[in-house]
């Protein structure tokens, strides 16, 4: 077991250096080259709330293809009358007030990658009323050649896997509304990863400190970690995704750490000191990226678990971060980033000539779709 690193500091004006064991891998307010120094930045999509209304925070983003984008959001907010001097178009600049009263409205977009809305799923907007809060992540399975669509809503205590078109509600994992931790209930899962076989595993949760793993078909197989700071042991497992290897990672947001388990549970390493890992990412070549919510940067790790790259900064201007919750790429390098207290999404197209190892990376294709 290896609890301590040498890790890659930040340094102001300098190139990542080696550090003593155990000293932060990111400082708390670091200065690092923002993300336009890699990507031309852009807001999207098009803006497609009701008149009147903003659309309230933006828990989540998956790229299925630049024709092909999903979008969740905690619905819309009225907007004040009259509004606020400082309103720039998104919930973070309204008064606390105001934005806590969202409606639960078109929840699920479809998008292309010129920001144009080309469905809404509204005939689902229902199943979110139970938590009253909205969905958390949304994502698809790399292996399934139907790509039916996977839905986690933490407030209402389920799991939703849809058709690929949104039509059909294909399986409901969990009791609407009632959390636990047993074999058929969660304590407010976060997000969802997938094996090969259709095997997958469930980050569960803010209530509950464990993963859950469940068979292709979605019967439970095992579960394993409880609240606490020790190996296997968690404090909001917020996010979780899985190597070409089978192993499993988990986001462990409030030790400000990820772990590394085998498929069936086993501790194999930690990596200390990432202030608040809030979503992860496995890309194809093999590396994991991660939004740090905290610091409002984006860190790139090899596997073993060393820092290759740190870039970006907070803030409400292009190209700064508030809150990433959620984050995807497309083939082409497009890296689209979901703020859950910004409430908006920001598209990045790599910059000519950028350095590709700056670059976020995408994941693994899709499977064909049959």
């Amino acid at each position: 077991m290896r609890v301590s690193l040498k890790t890659l500091a930040v340094v102001a004006g300098a190139a990542f250096l080696a550090s003593p064991a155990r000293t932060q891998d990111v400082p708390r307010n670091p200065y690092t080259q923002p993300s336009t120094a890699y990507y031309d930045v852009q807001t999207w999509p098009s803006n497609f709330a009701t008149p009147g209304y903003v659309r309230a925070s933006n828990s989540g983003i998956f790229v299925e293809s630049p024709d092909r984008i999903y979008l969740i959001s905690r619905g819309e907010v009225k907007l004040p009358d009259p509004l606020p001097a400082s309103f720039n178009g998104t919930i973070a600049s309204l008064p606390d007030s105001s934005r806590l009263k969202a409606v639960l409205r078109d929840c699920i977009i479809v998008a292309n990658s010129k920001g144009e809305v080309l469905e809404r799923w509204s005939q689902h907007d229902h199943l979110f009323a139970v938590g009253g809060r909205g969905p958390h992540r949304i994502k698809i399975s790399p292996y399934d050649p139907e790509r039916h669509v996977w839905v986690v809503d933490d407030s209402g205590q389920q799991i939703y896997e849809f058709t690929h078109d949104g039509k059909q509600l294909v399986l409901a994992l969990g009791e609407p509304g009632v959390g636990g931790n047993d074999e058929r209930h969660f304590g407010r899962p976060t997000d969802i990863a997938w094996l090969p076989d259709g095997t997958f595993f469930v980050s569960d949760g803010y209530a509950n400190s464990r993963v859950v793993k469940f068979d292709k078909n979605g019967k439970y197989l095992t579960s394993w970690g409880t609240k606490g700071t020790g190996p296997g042991q968690f404090n909001l497992p917020h996010g979780i995704d899985i190597d070409r290897n089978r192993r499993v990672y988990v986001a462990d947001a409030h030790n400000s750490r990820i772990q590394v388990f085998d498929e069936n549970g086993r501790f194999l390493d930690q990596w200390p000191n990432i202030w608040r890992p809030d979503y992860i990412m496995i890309s194809a070549d093999q590396h994991l990226w991660v939004a740090a919510g905290a610091t409002d940067m984006m860190l790139k790790y090899d596997l073993n678990g060393k820092l290759l790259e740190a870039w970006g900064k907070p803030g409400a201007g292009p190209g700064e971060f508030h809150d990433i919750h959620g984050f995807s790429v497309d083939a082409l390098g497009t890296f689209y980033a979901a703020e859950a207290a910004g409430g908006r999404t920001q598209k990045f197209t790599p910059k000519p000539g950028a350095n590709p190892e700056k670059l976020v990376g995408p994941p693994a294709a899709l499977s064909r779709l049959r």
